[in-house]
């Protein structure tokens, strides 16, 4: 066996004082949806309900047995890493010093206390998180205190590999395929070393957010490359850059290997998991569920693991990912109607509506010494072919419209 799994078995045994492994749990549902044997790995149910707390113990674990006059660390992070380190920061009876950008939401900023209690304060910094992260830097040096860095770290790399360990005691036996969520790349680096070394027959696939594709750049660059722009959405997943020390163990992976899952179809997965299994994941803890469908061929008659890597999702978003999951499923756009300002205009658009289209957003100002006037339309139904129906009516009649749904910028200002 390898040093770095016999490392990994060691974190894992010590994980122990904080917490039992989380469960491993055969899926009835996706089993039967996908014709496979669908194994559920839920990080969403360690104490602060994602992974990160894994890595973050075995980091300062491992460095106080080095230093153990070490009585103070830094991190900078918005949510699962900092709830993390709050935690260990607590059962080691440390000082932690937690930056967060001043846009972090309240729910976040109080769970964080809440793991590190009289253990932690936390500063909030910077409207973006390169300038919170510049800050605790600074600070750490300092106060000559001990930086924790989320995943681009030889041990918080170890200590994410506990992970694979469970995984392959919980299963007693080797999983023909494990699906990983990848954001910074720590979970991806320490699940693989381990079960390449213990279990060399398992296959794997990765998955990232469409809006933050760091591996997918680094394996196409065969390198770290920093991605100019990012979607935000799935915040648990959302990096620009992968660490250099985690892609260093993912050289092997290939472009085929690496699957992209859109933000909104994520969204869909989420609901569905809530919705079937009562099961709340956040929009990266979904995401090695979210790509199942486009690999139904090739999980056919296998055992698949899955690590929802977490469940840390804020209610006050709910209505935002039924949204998302609405649009991309075809069953709510947003257009924008020119309608005649004369008397019955309105009425002549209603009839065209069918009996499951519904009205969910209408905003129109008469406008005076005009012909026309501009509508802003959203309509919610129970079929996308409804909409072609629709619009074929409205094309019919003479009436000019602009289906403004997949309008990035329109959409974000209008709606």
């Amino acid at each position: 066996m390898s040093e770095f799994a016999l490392s990994a078995q060691a974190a894992t045994r010590a994980l122990r004082a904080l917490f039992e492994p989380t469960p491993l749990q055969l899926n009835a549902h996706l089993s039967k949806r996908f014709d496979a044997e669908v194994w559920l790995k839920r990080e969403d149910l360690t104490p602060v309900r994602s992974y990160k707390i894994r890595g973050a113990f075995t980091a300062m674990r491992k460095l106080r047995e080095r230093d153990p006059s070490a009585a103070h660390f830094v991190c900078a992070s918005a949510g699962n890493h900092a709830q993390g380190v709050a935690f260990a920061c607590r059962h080691f009876g440390v000082k932690g010093t937690i930056f967060m950008p001043v846009t972090t939401p309240q729910q976040k900023i109080d769970k964080t206390k809440t793991f590190g209690g009289d253990a932690v304060e936390i500063v909030l910094t910077g409207d973006y998180f390169d300038d919170t992260l510049a800050s605790a830097q600074e600070f750490c040096r300092e106060a000559g205190a001990h930086f924790l860095a989320p995943f681009d770290d030889a041990d918080v790399i170890e200590g994410q590999a506990s992970v694979g360990v469970e995984i392959l005691d919980q299963l007693g036996g080797a999983p023909d395929m494990v699906i990983l969520p990848v954001g910074g790349g720590g979970l991806a680096a320490g699940v693989t070393g381990y079960l390449r070394a213990t279990a060399p027959a398992t296959e794997f696939r990765f998955v990232e957010p469409l809006g933050g594709a760091s591996l997918t750049a680094a394996v196409k660059a065969h390198e770290p490359v920093t991605i100019s722009q990012v979607n935000s959405f799935v915040d648990g997943a959302a990096v620009a850059r992968i660490g250099a020390r985690p892609f260093a163990e993912l050289g092997w992976v290939t472009p085929e290997q690496v699957h992209l899952a859109p933000e909104d179809r994520i969204c869909i997965t989420m609901l569905e998991m809530l919705n079937v299994e009562g099961v709340v994941l956040e929009p990266a803890g979904a995401m090695s569920v979210d790509i199942l469908p486009e690999l139904a061929e090739t999980i056919r008659g296998k055992r698949v693991v899955c690590v929802t890597s977490g469940g840390n999702f804020d209610f006050e978003r709910l209505p935002e990912v039924r949204e998302r999951a609405q649009r991309y499923s075809g069953l709510k756009k947003y257009f924008i109607l020119r309608l005649p300002q004369r008397p019955g205009a309105l009425k002549d658009f209603l009839q065209m509506l069918g009996p499951d289209d519904d009205i969910a957003r209408f905003e129109y100002l008469k406008k005076s010494a005009r012909n026309f006037g501009s509508v802003l339309i959203g309509i919610e139904t129970k079929r996308a072919e409804n909409f072609t129906e629709l619009f074929a009516k409205l094309d019919a009649e003479g009436f000019v419209w602009r289906d403004i749904t997949e309008d990035e910028t329109l959409a974000e200002f209008l709606i």
